[in-house]
């Protein structure tokens, strides 16, 4: 059953160099009836402004990846990373018994703009981590490619939870399938143009939660990025 959530009925927090959209509850909008999809509890799409960002704060608990739309996100954090996060890249976190970070934006004139993720792991008091590496989202179009699994397979950044992360980019006209297992459920996000997926159309900041059917058929109807969670 497919079940749409649209862009303009998610959360929003605005301020002067912040402008940020809420998929989920999350900060001062709470939505007892959105607290997450299966192990999928935040999807924030943040647009910071230039030299601005988030200071120095705390996490437990949670595995959380951050996808870069455009421009980049300077962080640092209590392991002693110290990275630049770019259009390509995909950051991973856990912050299992406590870490501490911060993520600005290097930029003095572009803003940046990025999707921050965060899952619910598969068990409490991990080793805190950090790994970031760059996918071919951008430099492979076309097609659907795996950026975040439970076991890392094929590249891609390792998330503690029973989760494979897919996104592309797709021009107008492209088509990409993904089919799950049986019993597993999909959140579709839209994070920028428009698509038809299963025959429906959705537009930038659109999602769509699955559990039947497995087959998920998308089709580019201008140039967009889409991701989609493959949950158990």
């Amino acid at each position: 059953m497919m079940k749409l959530r649209k862009s303009d009925a998610r959360g929003h927090t605005q301020i002067d160099w912040l402008d940020s959209r809420h998929s989920f509850s999350f900060g001062q909008y709470m939505a007892p009836e959105h607290m997450g999809f299966r192990a999928l509890r935040v999807i924030n799409d943040d647009r910071v402004a230039p030299g601005q960002g988030f200071g120095t704060h705390g996490h437990r608990d949670m595995e959380i990846l951050t996808y870069v739309l455009s421009g980049a996100l300077a962080h640092k954090d209590s392991l002693g990373t110290g990275s630049t996060i770019l259009r390509g890249d995909v950051q991973v976190m856990s912050a299992g018994t406590g870490i501490r970070h911060s993520e600005f934006n290097p930029s003095s004139a572009e803003p940046a703009h990025f999707l921050q993720i965060w899952f619910l792991p598969d068990r409490n008091g991990l080793p805190p981590r950090y790994e970031q590496k760059q996918v071919p989202v951008v430099t492979e179009p076309g097609r659907l490619h795996l950026i975040g699994s439970q076991d890392g397979r094929d590249g891609s950044v390792v998330i503690h939870q029973d989760v494979a992360l897919h996104a592309g980019r797709l021009r107008p006209g492209d088509k990409a399938e993904l089919i799950r297992a049986p019993g597993r459920h999909a959140w579709v996000h839209v994070a920028e143009g428009s698509v038809t997926l299963n025959g429906v159309t959705l537009d930038e900041g659109d999602a769509s939660s699955f559990g039947a059917p497995e087959k998920l058929a998308l089709m580019a109807r201008s140039e967009c990025e889409v991701l989609v969670f493959d949950l158990a």
